[in-house]
């Protein structure tokens, strides 16, 4: 395995590039552009890299089903850090041309939704056309095959192009979620500040099949994220579910919340625990009373006691 390379979701000029080169690490890595989210993660599955950095949920659209598939699929990885990058677009075009000319724009398919207000009031006839990243997007126009591609303004020289219009975004504040996902290897120490990934499947379709999953997690105060269904792929009605939960697999109520939904659900896959982005331990929302790991050893050692006779 190439110990130095980290892939990343490319060609050059995306914002997972951006957001990779804001790890300390990256600065002595050799950054690999790769073209599509699947690859990018085989790339180290098979040893071609260390580690790969994609995009995994966003502010607008939420998780981004190329990545929780590819990871709820196929042989398994772990996610080691998170990113999270504030998102505007540009509108890039070849130089010269004004925005009456542009007929076709282009981009990432997770671009569109932040995109979609501002393109409806200004290319009202535009044709939207998807790419695989929205650098890739940024290197077909530039090829010729399409008239504009939102992307983000400093792709612009890397291809070429000119920034018609910038600080393009229909929600304020828009951010994408970046992970950081390696081999499968020992989660980093709990920082107070962690948050923890796993992918649950449906014993069976039944009433309060759902709900017996998320009580697991709610009788132990276990605070959840992200929950996302994705169809398995086995037919109508079939899901699995990608779920987020604050705090970190050897906090007492975490680990014990996994053990309970391995105990109820024919597959459960862990994706990691990791430090949450841009939240510090004294930011963490207090434990519920009895949710704290004091209170689940001091709950175990009662029941030792009683089995013992020591009341």
């Amino acid at each position: 395995m190439s110990a130095t390379r980290y892939a990343y979701l490319g060609p050059e000029g995306t914002f997972t590039e951006v957001a990779l080169r804001t790890l300390p690490e990256a600065a002595t890595r050799e950054l690999v552009p790769i073209l599509s989210v699947p690859a990018a993660l085989d790339a180290v599955r098979n040893g071609e890299a260390a580690a790969a950095l994609v995009p995994i949920e966003n502010s607008v659209e939420g998780g981004i089903t190329a990545t929780l598939d590819e990871l709820a699929g196929g042989e398994p990885l772990m996610i080691y850090r998170e990113v999270l990058l504030s998102i505007t677009f540009a509108l890039l075009v070849r130089p010269g041309t004004k925005l009456s000319d542009i007929k076709t724009v282009t981009a990432h398919p997770a671009a569109q939704p932040q995109v979609r207000n501002w393109m409806a009031e200004n290319l009202p006839g535009a044709l939207w056309e998807s790419a695989a990243s929205n650098a890739d997007g940024a290197r077909l126009v530039q090829e010729g095959r399409y008239d504009a591609a939102f992307a983000g303004e400093f792709a612009a020289a890397t291809y070429g192009l000119e920034p018609l219009v910038t600080e393009i975004h229909d929600a304020e504040n828009a951010q994408t979620r970046f992970v950081l996902v390696g081999r499968p290897a020992r989660p980093s120490a709990p920082t107070g500040a962690d948050k923890t990934s796993v992918v649950i499947w449906l014993a069976d379709d039944h009433p309060g099949a759902l709900l017996e999953l998320l009580q697991e997690f709610a009788v132990r105060g276990v605070n959840l994220m992200l929950i996302q269904s994705r169809p398995t792929g086995e037919g109508i009605g079939n899901y699995c579910f990608a779920v987020d939960a604050e705090g970190h697999i050897a906090d007492r109520r975490v680990g014990e919340a996994l053990m309970g939904l391995k105990r109820i659900s024919p597959k459960v896959r862990f994706l990691g625990s990791y430090p949450r982005a841009g939240v510090s331990p004294d930011e963490v929302r207090p434990l519920r009373a009895g949710t704290s790991d004091a209170a689940f050893t001091e709950a175990s050692d009662w029941l030792a006691r009683s089995q013992d006779g020591r009341i």
